[in-house]
């Protein structure tokens, strides 16, 4: 099934300068010194679309006036462009701030045509935009659609009943012949196509025909599709200086959405971002803050790095105020397939763990969740040290376990910092009670010159039941009347 989105940015002037135009005074954009676009507060105070500059600032003194950019435009509809990849390869750009999507292959991927307009209006609106929406078999259906808001039209019958009820000034090839088709009384595309196509393309030219032959569905439309740079580097400018780290996390999220664009098209998952918060220039120009998040285990959605950027940033104090953002992916890797399994991992997948881990870290700091790095050590106190969560521990050390036939004795699981002494009374080791030997001994011998340990363990059991990991050291060389020191070195569950 061939469909296709039309979206179309009526407001990109605007929004492009001011993208919280909803909550401020009243923002205006100005073309050749005349209102172009305008926020609802510059409306409610009596500013019109075509109002010079001078009336703009007699009824609105503290009205911010911006003067239209194409440029600034055009990397605004790139930005929207980049992030919608993620849903098709098959984007296109079209005249009149107009973006085309072809979608057929991505239905199911994404549950239907209704939850992808939903994704892609919730992408829209994090991204600080608003756009007309509209679906079509064709796409040039879908371009018309949307550039008059006429809604949906899945199916070709339904796409021809609202076309042809579309106004005969829209397409762009026939807008120079408005007084024309008002005058022989053809209002709409319907009765457009009515009109006898020889005279019709004397008149107005080949252009028009082509057009509404390509969104009736008559001939074939070919697009030059946008492709994503090689690798990824985005930068954002910020509409005021910022002072509080915790407000740029709308700016990095409009970042992050293009990111997750650019992965999907290439197939690729991030293993490391870098965040570069950029500060004044000039006399008082200070070097970028860098914040750099390595991920545990590469991805491509945007909402886990939202948390963990969330988290950085709270912690984060500013040195400078900010007035620009800039993204990279330094470090990226082929994506993965999902799993194959049939039912899902109780407990949540690894990767569920793992990003549930990094959150812990941008939350508490690296130096604070922690994960056992065995070591290849007999002595108990020395065959495990913690390290960073982090970190990559070797195959060979996490397989790192005495040979079988040593675990005479099963370990306990609790094991002391650092052994205890223990009294002796009646030639009995005593906690709390006298301690009774309730198994074979297990001799360990390690270590190295002055370092060297030789013990032998027992578990122990004391009156109350309890049971306790004790050993014994032997004395080499000591006179024969001297007395082994005994030790508490675990406790039993």
């Amino acid at each position: 099934m061939r469909l296709w989105i039309g979206l179309y940015l009526p407001q990109l002037p605007l929004e492009v300068f001011s993208p919280h135009w909803s909550a401020d005074k009243g923002s205006v954009v100005l073309e050749h010194e005349r209102v172009l676009a305008l926020s609802p507060a510059a409306r409610a105070a009596g500013v019109q679309p075509g109002l010079r500059r001078g009336g703009v600032l007699m009824l609105l003194p503290e009205a911010r006036l911006h003067e239209r950019s194409a440029e600034r435009e055009a990397a605004a509809l790139h930005e929207v462009a980049m992030t919608l990849l993620q849903y098709t390869p098959l984007v296109a750009q079209a005249e009149e701030a107009t973006l085309l999507l072809d979608v057929g292959a991505s239905l199911r991927l994404f549950g239907g045509i209704r939850a992808l307009c939903r994704c892609i209006r919730a992408n829209l609106q994090a991204l600080g935009f608003s756009a007309a929406l509209s679906c079509a078999p064709t796409a040039r259906g879908a371009w018309l659609l949307a550039r008059q808001q006429a809604g949906r039209a899945l199916g070709m019958a339904t796409l021809v009943r609202r076309l042809d009820r579309l106004p005969s000034a829209l397409p762009p090839p026939g807008r120079a012949f408005a007084a024309w088709f008002e005058g022989i009384g053809c209002f709409t595309l319907g009765d457009m196509r009515r009109l006898p196509r020889p005279g019709l393309q004397r008149r107005c030219g080949r252009a028009l025909l082509d057009l509404l032959d390509a969104a009736y569905g008559m001939t074939p439309e070919l697009f030059d599709w946008i492709e994503a740079p090689t690798t990824f580097s985005a930068r954002l400018e910020l509409f005021d200086r910022v002072e509080n780290a915790e407000a740029l996390l709308f700016g990095a999220h409009r970042l992050l959405l293009q990111m997750t664009g650019w992965l999907c098209a290439h197939q690729l998952a991030v293993e490391r971002i870098v965040l570069e918060l950029e500060h004044e220039r000039g006399r008082v120009a200070r070097p970028p803050t860098v914040l750099e998040i390595a991920l545990a285990e590469p991805t491509w959605r945007d909402e886990h790095l939202v948390r963990l950027l969330k988290e950085r940033l709270g912690k984060l104090e500013l040195v400078a105020h900010v007035i620009g953002l800039r993204l990279s992916a330094p470090q990226v890797q082929a994506m993965e397939p999902p799993s194959d399994s049939l039912f899902p991992d109780p407990g949540g997948s690894e990767d569920d763990q793992l990003r549930l881990f990094e959150l812990l870290v941008a939350r508490l700091g690296a130096d604070n969740v922690l994960q056992a790095a065995p070591q290849a050590d007999y002595r108990p106190e020395l065959a495990n040290m913690w390290v960073p969560v982090q970190k990559k521990i070797r195959a060979s050390a996490q397989l790192a376990q005495m040979p079988p036939d040593v675990l005479s004795l099963p370990r306990p699981s609790w094991l002391l910092a650092k052994p205890i002494a223990l009294l002796m009374r009646n030639h009995r080791p005593f906690y709390g009670s006298p301690l009774k030997m309730a198994s074979t001994p297990e001799r360990i011998e390690a270590g190295w010159w002055s370092q060297s340990q030789t013990r032998d363990y027992f578990i122990a059991e004391g009156l109350d039941h309890a049971h306790y990991w004790v050993y014994r050291e032997r004395i080499v060389g000591a006179a024969a009347d001297a007395e082994p020191r005994w030790f508490l070195h675990g406790l039993f569950g």
